[in-house]
């Protein structure tokens, strides 16, 4: 099976040829370019994973893996309408919220199948729920695969309906109604067994926008079942996750990844930083011991006037765009992927199992429409051949 795809080289530099030194990129585009660190791809090897993070920003949906013909790492891009949250679960689906959209991708290809014969994942939308703007963030995969997201604009979890843009799923309890206003910036949500278990805010306000004013120490994290604020004090948190019966979550005002200890019997729980990341943190994804996190330059006034600003200058350091693999046990950057140029804001990031290099495909594209398929017993899936899949081939680094 072939799919079309254009390969983006730097500086002159051919495809698979290793890049001299960790501060020479390869070019993604003239204003676009990616960069890694020297063990990147042989840690992805080692984990037997690859990645899938999303950029509302840039409106693209990236897969990064190892491209087995050049031994480099390879940045497959898709264009999808404002892509946020993401979820992925181990029946290989991939949920993604994007625009006014909810989409279900699953991989097409059987083991023995490759695309471009490099390839060996291919994700495809089966199934499109409109919802209209919710300003929907992150999204989780509940029981029989039903879709869990955080609906922004409304203050509450929500999932789909046959009939409605959404039904509400919970609401803090500090929100006194359901309601078109941005009132406490919910965002974030922590799914266990199947079921929303905890949910971050930027505060407990209950007027339209009144989180603005409450970034820098207003955030709180909400368990779920109870109603029950067991974490305050924090700035703009991102991402809650379970992993290995901890809570984690990134305090992207202060750049921190941590973990909340939660309260034992009653009181207030609180947050123990790990590690320093220099840049705003949305995206959290784990495998083992590492955790993948998601950064993104602070841009906009929103993100601005936070600790993190300081924490930066006191380090002589810049923010940038990119991945972070964090050792857990060592609590500081092991390896990392990084973007320059004109995509500075990242949002979420999904760790991928069991596949070297995956590829996805939009929803409007002409590809969807000739991706033709059918249970077993038939013949296999036919994409047509063109060029508008946007892909980069980032060469393995020197060995240090």
């Amino acid at each position: 099976m072939e799919i079309g795809t254009m390969a983006a080289r730097g500086s002159g530099e051919a495809a698979g040829e290793p890049l001299p030194e960790e501060s020479e990129p390869a070019e993604a585009s003239p204003d676009l370019t990616y960069s890694m660190s020297a063990g990147l791809v042989a840690r992805l090897k080692a984990l037997d994973v690859a990645l899938a993070v999303t950029s509302y920003q840039s409106g693209l949906f990236y897969l990064i893996g190892r491209n087995p013909m050049t031994g480099g790492l390879n940045v497959h891009q898709t264009p999808i309408l404002r892509p946020m949250g993401l979820a992925y679960a181990s029946d290989g689906t991939l949920m993604l919220v994007a625009g006014f959209h909810l989409v279900r991708f699953v991989n097409a290809l059987e083991p023995h199948q490759r695309a471009n014969e490099i390839f060996d994942a291919c994700y495809v939308p089966r199934t499109v729920h409109v919802t209209g703007e919710l300003d929907a963030h992150d999204v989780g995969i509940g029981a029989a695969g039903r879709p869990i997201f955080v609906n922004t604009r409304f203050n509450c979890l929500a999932t789909v309906s046959d009939r409605y843009s959404f039904e509400e799923v919970w609401r803090p309890p500090f929100i006194s109604a359901l309601v078109d206003e941005d009132r406490c910036h919910l965002n974030g949500l922590a799914m266990r067994d199947g079921e929303a278990a905890y949910a971050t805010a930027v505060s407990r306000s209950d007027t339209i926008d009144g989180w603005r004013d409450r970034r820098a120490d207003g955030g709180v994290v909400i368990d779920v079942r109870t109603g029950t604020v067991v974490c305050e004090g924090l700035s703009m948190p991102h991402s809650p996750r379970l992993h290995r019966g901890a809570l984690w979550l990134l305090n992207s005002g202060t750049g921190e990844l941590g973990i909340v200890e939660l309260p034992k019997d009653g009181g207030m729980g609180h947050f123990e930083p790990v590690a320093f990341c220099p840049g705003f943190g949305r995206g959290l994804a784990f495998c083992g011991r590492y955790a993948f996190v998601g950064l993104s330059k602070p841009r906009y006034k929103r993100f601005e006037g936070l600790a993190l600003d300081a924490r930066l200058a006191a380090a002589d350091s810049e923010p940038w765009c990119g991945i972070q693999v964090i050792d857990l046990e060592k609590g500081s950057c092991v390896d990392w992927f990084r973007i320059d140029g004109q995509v500075a804001e990242l949002y979420d990031l999904a760790v991928i199992a069991g596949f070297a290099c995956p590829m996805a495909v939009s929803p409007r594209s002409p590809e969807a429409a000739g991706f033709v398929s059918h249970a077993p017993g038939g013949g296999r899936p036919q994409l047509p051949s063109n060029d508008s899949f946007a892909e980069a081939v980032v060469p393995a680094p020197a060995t240090q």
